[in-house]
This record gives structure tokens, C-alpha cells and sequence, in this order.
């Protein structure tokens, strides 16, 4: 979950490396988002409804002593009141769960996000509603390998561009593009910290709001592709939260919590 455009990124790497003690934090939160959304992947069926899954999720994650990292989160004087956003074919984020039910040959997106001892976790996975076409089949398998390219970048000594760079390549090169609106970030002691970390290599306007950073060893980071079969634009539904592809097409969308470091990236939410 990502509405806040970054104004005034840190130009200080070194600033958000975390310590062992907070990774160690960091990580148990991570693991309650897999298992999370390990679990709910049993429930993805023909006929259940969205606010169900949130429901199961939420009695869940406080069976876990932690807290729903969603739940009371606030942009702009808006709060969102649920522990999932559940985003379904065209909508691509921040899907509100309702009395929907979900049907046969949909895609729903599920993302997580886990408080627990003052640090956060946060993972997405795009599930197919019983059986699905094979164009859709292939959107899932594209963000999911555009995901793995973005992780295999993050590693000490590349910049974030390289992380954008490994997504977006293969993104256009499989027929799809990515989400321009909203973006992967660090995380640790808040949901979302700097840096953020764009699907995309920002054009020239808009580096400096997206500042091209030096990977650092023991950085935590989110990486997020949202991808859309159609074309990359969006809109905001009337509800204020739930992003919409603007041809009304499928969207996936795929999100790991990793750790940085100078060798190969560590998957704090592997599931």
C-alpha cells in the first residue's frame, strides 16, 4: 500500500541500514505476512467473498501477536479500515473488501501488511480464481519472473535503477507494462521508508523524486512490480483508495520484502 509520492528522498544511504537487532524484527514480522498469505491461498475459491478473506487474515495475523499494518493506515485524511487490500482483474491495488464474491476465471490480488514488536512486514501475491485464461496465466507468470529479476538486482554496490531497470526490461519485452503511480519502498521501523523503488526508469523530470540511490548491505526494501496487461495508466475509483487500470484490463501484482546484501538478497517473506 502506496499513495505518498516521495518530495524530499534521503540522500543518505547509510541512514537506512538497519542493525541486527532490527532485522531480526523485521523478519519475524515478514514471517507472519507469508504465512499469511500461504494460508489464504487455500481459501481462494468460486463464491467467497472478499470480506471474508480479510476477516480470516486479521483473526490471523492477532493470533500471532502482531497487528494488521493496513488496518487505520491514513493518506490525505483518509483511513483504510481493513487488513487486505484485495484487488480483482482490472482493479491493480488497494482493493477494498466487500460482500464480492469472487468467481471462476477472476485473478485477485491479495496484500499484506504485519506490525509485531514495533517493525513491519509487507508482501502481495496475485492468485487465480479457479481456472484462467492463458493470457492471464501468463500476466501472473511475467510479474512473478519480473519480480525475481528485480530481487536478483538488489544487491550491495547497484543503485535502485537497476532493480527498475531488470522489471521494466522484461515487462515490455513480454507484451505488458508497469504501473507508473505507484512504487516498491524500504521498510523497517515504518510501513514505508526511503527509498522508493520504481517499476520504471524514471525520465529525467522525475529523478529527483525518485533519486537513484546506492544499495547498501542490511537495507530492507519492498519490491512491488504492478503490472498491466493493457497500458500502464490508472485511475483512482470514487472510493478514494482502489487503483483501476484506465482500459479496464487484468493487472498483477507481486511484493517481497528482501534483505540487501553484497552477495545474494535474502527473501524475508518467501512463502
Amino acid at each position: 500500500m502506496r499513495r505518498t509520492r516521495y518530495t524530499n528522498a534521503s540522500s543518505n544511504p547509510y541512514s537506512l541500514v538497519k542493525t541486527a537487532e532490527e532485522i531480526k524484527l523485521i523478519e519475524q514480522a515478514c514471517r507472519i505476512v507469508a504465512d499469511t498469505l500461504a494460508m489464504l491461498e487455500n481459501y481462494i475459491k468460486p463464491g467467497i467473498e472478499t470480506i471474508e478473506l480479510d476477516r480470516i487474515a486479521e483473526d490471523y495475523i492477532l493470533s500471532r501477536n502482531a497487528l494488521p499494518a493496513f488496518k487505520g493506515y491514513r493518506v490525505e485524511n483518509k483511513e483504510y479500515l481493513h487488513t487486505l487490500c484485495i484487488s480483482i482483474d482490472e482493479e491493480v491495488v488497494h482493493g477494498i473488501p466487500s460482500n464480492r464474491v469472487l468467481k471462476e476465471g477472476e485473478i485477485v490480488s491479495l496484500d499484506c501488511g504485519v506490525k509485531k514488536d514495533g517493525y513491519y512486514g509487507d508482501s502481495a501475491v496475485t492468485y487465480p480464481v479457479g481456472k484462467i485464461s492463458e493470457e492471464k496465466q501468463r500476466l501472473l507468470e511475467v510479474t512473478q519472473k519480473a519480480l525475481e529479476l528485480g530481487i536478483e538486482a538488489a544487491v550491495e554496490g547497484n543503485k535502485v535503477y537497476d532493480i527498475s531497470r531488470a522489471i521494466q526490461t522484461f515487462v515490455e519485452q513480454n507484451g505488458f507494462s508497469v504501473n507508473r503511480e505507484l512504487v516498491g519502498h524500504g521498510i523497517g521501523k515504518r510501513l514505508h521508508e526511503e527509498p522508493p523503488i520504481p517499476n520504471f526508469v524514471p525520465p529525467l523530470l522525475a529523478r529527483r523524486q525518485y533519486p537513484n540511490m546506492k544499495l547498501l548491505s542490511n537495507m530492507t526494501i519492498a519490491i512491488e512490480p504492478m503490472v498491466n496487461m493493457g497500458d500502464y495508466r490508472v485511475l483512482t475509483k470514487e472510493d478514494g483508495w482502489t487503483i483501476v487500470t484506465a482500459d479496464g484490463k487484468p493487472s498483477a501484482h507481486f511484493e517481497h520484502t528482501i534483505l540487501i546484501t553484497d552477495n545474494k538478497p535474502i527473501v524475508l517473506t518467501y512463502r
